[in-house]
């Protein structure tokens, strides 16, 4: 196995050459074996061992090993002791999800420290069967199927063409020592019960059946690629960037089949998941939306729009009588003029003693009303924007003047008819709108 490993290092993995190397080792068979051929083909490798104190005096034994089989190779050892169960709880999270936060965290802070350039894991063939069954029973795209990547960013899997078999053989032509983790045999947990209930009989019907899967993976690798091609010209086609949000021609989406399909292969990455509010979305009407964890996608007439998901916060800004000006939120001038001048949508005319100040600008509420310039009567500023034909990212932008919570002036579009200059007028506040 030592020769076939250089062989694939040497083809497949050159670059790990000359380079410095973290490997994150448990002391369990794979990681050991994973030692050992790293030192045997002259990489430049330090261990990094994490307690995740979750097996009492085994956790102490496991972290012990690992120090020791630095010492006996002559490479360094790193240990770090965490408390899991404390982290998965102030998270919210499960206790594997929090080790695994935990153990890339500590990865990611050696590498800043020490200038490791890679680092290395011992996931082998039958781990990425195992992911490969998992995620065909949770339901999943291609790219779930595609299995665990030999590369990911700086982790890089040397033994992911190696079955668990080959590694045992050589651990045992070696007499190698290595630890059992106990929790291993547990089938509580689903891997656990893929791994010695599943994988066996599927082995016994088939018995090429991982290499038959090794094959299979790189086709699904083939084809995502090339599914990957076609969405990425479809993207560049589709996907407009306007001021940070990316807006998409829903007549144009609605030309593509099968529409799942795409929908899938074009939003997946944003987090989205429900494919049937998706498609709703394409014939829904304005203002309708759907969110991820992590994105939202709106429906505004014609275009979809997407956009990171971000908390509306009501925010409110002081403007007092005696500022020349206001520069933040937006850029407001205001001046005493002793005339009217010809309006525009960035400048209104007030009577300045209808005003109370400070003045206050705000976003626009659900339920704000105003009397627009130039008409009878009160209107919802709801309607007012449906009316003028704002679109919904235009409305969550607006920002409002206001006296005493009155609407003074829909910023760059409208003035409130109550505080029009009028015969009585005896001082002038001209606001202008710098854009």
């Amino acid at each position: 196995m030592l020769s076939k490993f250089k062989k694939h290092v040497e083809t497949s993995m050159p670059f790990l050459k000359g380079k410095k190397l973290l490997l994150a080792c448990s002391g369990g068979l794979d990681s050991v074996v994973l030692t050992h051929l790293c030192v045997n083909s002259d990489l430049d490798t330090t261990l990094a061992h994490c307690n995740f104190n979750l097996r009492a005096e085994e956790s102490k034994g496991d972290a012990e090993f690992v120090k020791q089989l630095g010492s006996t190779l002559g490479i360094p050892a790193l240990i770090k002791e965490f408390d899991t169960k404390e982290h998965a709880k102030k998270q919210g999270g499960s206790i594997q999800m929090a080790a695994r936060e935990l153990r890339y965290q500590w990865f990611s802070e050696l590498q800043n420290e020490h200038g490791f350039d890679h680092v290395l894991t011992a996931h082998h063939a039958d781990d990425d069967l195992e992911t490969f069954i998992i995620n065909l029973s949770r339901g999943t795209g291609i790219e779930g199927l595609t299995g665990i990547p030999e590369t990911n960013g700086y982790v890089v899997r040397p033994l992911l063409g190696f079955s668990r078999e080959e590694i045992l053989g050589y651990a045992q032509e070696r007499n190698l020592s290595w630890r059992e983790d106990s929790s291993n045999e547990e089938s509580k947990y689903l891997r656990n019960k893929i791994r010695h209930e599943i994988v066996p009989r599927l082995k016994e019907l088939h018995p090429t059946f991982l290499q038959n899967f090794k094959q299979t993976k790189r086709l699904l690798q083939q084809t995502q690629g090339l599914a990957q091609a076609q969405l990425q010209e479809i993207k560049t086609k589709l996907f407009q960037e306007e001021l940070g949000v990316v807006k998409i021609p829903v007549e144009r989406l609605l030309q593509l089949e099968p529409l799942e399909a795409y929908l899938y292969g074009l939003f997946h990455a944003y987090g989205f998941t429900d494919w049937e509010a998706m498609k709703g979305l394409l014939s829904a009407s304005s203002g309708k939306e759907v969110v991820s964890k992590t994105h939202r996608l709106l429906k505004d007439r014609e275009f979809l729009i997407l956009s990171v998901l971000k908390t509306r916060v009501n925010e409110r800004f002081t403007v007092f009588l005696d500022e020349q000006g206001v520069e933040f939120p937006i850029k407001l001038k205001m001046e005493d003029v002793k005339e009217l001048g010809k309006p525009d949508s960035n400048s209104v005319f007030l009577d300045k003693e209808k005003l109370n100040f400070p003045l206050v600008l705000r976003n626009w509420e659900k339920g704000d009303y105003f009397y627009p310039f130039g008409m009878k009567g009160k209107k919802k500023l709801s309607k007012f924007f449906k009316d003028e034909k704002v679109d919904v990212l235009s409305k969550e932008k607006q920002w409002l003047l206001c006296s005493n919570d009155q609407i003074v002036w829909v910023v760059g579009r409208r003035a409130d008819e109550r505080f029009k200059v009028g015969p009585t007028t005896r001082h002038i506040l001209k606001i202008t709108l710098v854009v």
